[in-house]
Parts: C-alpha cells; sequence; structure tokens
C-alpha cells in the first residue's frame, strides 16, 4: 500500500484549465486520493478570496498558501497557528517614490482581503475583485496605512525587465518579485524570503508528512522554490522551460488532466 503523501495544487495554469475551472477527471482523482488517505492542499499566489471556491469545491480540510507563501492559514480551524508575512510599510513607500521614474500603468497593494489602487482599472480587477474586497482607490503614499500582504506593479510589457532589474539591483534584501504570465504585465512583490516553499514546509511539517512523500504541481517561476522543496515535483506539460528543467517529472498540461494522469500512475490509485 501506498503511504500517505501530500498532494499540493497550484491553481492557475494547474488545477485550473484555462477556462478556470476544474476538470471533471481531475476532480475525480484527487477525490480517490483522499480516500486512500493521501492529503490535498493548494498553494497559490492568489488571496484567499480568489481561492475559496475551489477550496470548497473540492471539500479540503487543510491549510492553505495563499499571496505565494506571504499568508498561510486554516480556512476551518481558528487554533491553527496562521502565519502572515507582510511587506513593511516603510519599504513600500521606498519603493513608489523610486519608481517614479519608470512608466507604470499602475500600483496597487493588497492588505489581506482589502485592495489599495492607484488609478481604477476594471480589467485588473476584475480579477483582483473576486470575494468582494473592500477597494480604496487614490494615491497609495496617502491611502496606505497598513503593511501589505503583497504589491504588484502594472507596467507595459517592454518596461517590466528594467524594473524587476532596478528592484532587483536595489532592494533585493527586503522584497522578492515576480512577473505574471500574459496577458498582464504585471510584478508581483512579496517581502524578501517569502514564497510557496515556506508555506509548503510549514504545512507539512503540521500534518507530519516528509519531503520525499509531497507531490507538488506547478507551471510557473513563482512555483519554483516548491518544486525544488517537494519531493517529486512535476511540471504540468504548459510549464514555462526554467520549470520544466529543474525536475524529472513532466506531465500533460493543465487542460489535458495532467494532475489526475500523474497521480493514478504514480500513486497506482
Amino acid at each position: 500500500m501506498v503511504q500517505p503523501h501530500l498532494i499540493v495544487l497550484d491553481l492557475d495554469g494547474t488545477l485550473l484549465q484555462d477556462n478556470q475551472r476544474i476538470s471533471l477527471k481531475t476532480k475525480q482523482t484527487i477525490q480517490l486520493a483522499r480516500q486512500q488517505g493521501h492529503q490535498v492542499m493548494i498553494a497559490t499566489g492568489r488571496p484567499f478570496r480568489a481561492s475559496k471556491v475551489y477550496y470548497d469545491e473540492l471539500a479540503l480540510d487543510t491549510p492553505i498558501v495563499n499571496f505565494n507563501g506571504a499568508y498561510i492559514h486554516h480556512p476551518l480551524k481558528s487554533q491553527f497557528n496562521a502565519l502572515h508575512s507582510p511587506i513593511d510599510l516603510h519599504t513600500v513607500t521606498e519603493i513608489v517614490d523610486a519608481l517614479q521614474s519608470f512608466k507604470l500603468s499602475n500600483i496597487i497593494a493588497e492588505v489581506m482581503d482589502d485592495i489599495y489602487v492607484e488609478k481604477y482599472d476594471q480589467q485588473l480587477l476584475s480579477i483582483l475583485g473576486m470575494g468582494n474586497p473592500k477597494i480604496t482607490t487614490g494615491s497609495m503614499i496617502k491611502m496606505l496605512k497598513d503593511h501589505p500582504t503583497s504589491m504588484l506593479i502594472h507596467s507595459d510589457e517592454m518596461d517590466v525587465p528594467p524594473i524587476r532589474q532596478f528592484l532587483a539591483d536595489t532592494k533585493a534584501e527586503l522584497i522578492d518579485h515576480r512577473r505574471w504570465g500574459a496577458p498582464y504585465h504585471v510584478i508581483e512583490l512579496v517581502r524578501n524570503g517569502i514564497h510557496k516553499a515556506i508555506g509548503l514546509d510549514y504545512v507539512a511539517k503540521s500534518l507530519q508528512i516528509p519531503r520525499e512523500r509531497i507531490i507538488a504541481f506547478d507551471d510557473e517561476d513563482n512555483d519554483l522554490e516548491m518544486i525544488e522543496y517537494a519531493g517529486i515535483g512535476v511540471a504540468m506539460g504548459n510549464a514555462i522551460d526554467d520549470l520544466k528543467k529543474s525536475t524529472l517529472h513532466v506531465t500533460a498540461t493543465n487542460n489535458e488532466d495532467g494532475i489526475a494522469h500523474f497521480l493514478l500512475d504514480r500513486l497506482s490509485l
């Protein structure tokens, strides 16, 4: 009999098909794995309000990693020792000031489930607005009073690399940053040293499951640390090349039930 594993699911481009739904085959396979004693959790860059619908759809009962590791909590157990690791407010002010020389479309900060946005943007807010957060529009420096869980810098595609280089050269000791995949040219900032693997390690220890029995499914550059931490890191067929190069395991795409195919084979479900 296969020992209990911890199955870790990224959402966008991994668990979710391009239509933002979980396929029936993948859902049934996950349910089968849980019935056979395996644990299943979500680790995502999304806030909880934008991942709760999938947590509920799968009827999960495990902790969840949100904001790429900046918030680790258990939606069903208040006694779970949640971890929130925001960016220092002073650091945010420094960054906003320093980026004034760049051409920016927008700056957004998220304080847990509250959103602060410099300029109203219906397209971005249609994504960030899942779960009906409180939205405040106006000067980031004037309006933001709390340490943000994450920040988003929105610019033209050609401006993303120089902004990231500037942040790497001047703020590396304070923040880590990733870029969103197309079509949104967004740089996401979290506190230095924060990534999904931090959250995964914390949850796995609470569930008493060793690294060698962790299966993590991923597709983007915010998953690199997690796929390397997991004993069995699995890149989706649609994953970026850097992720595929970092693991021995590549499955089918998110639209081809890649998670289901791998689990059925690996765990002999």
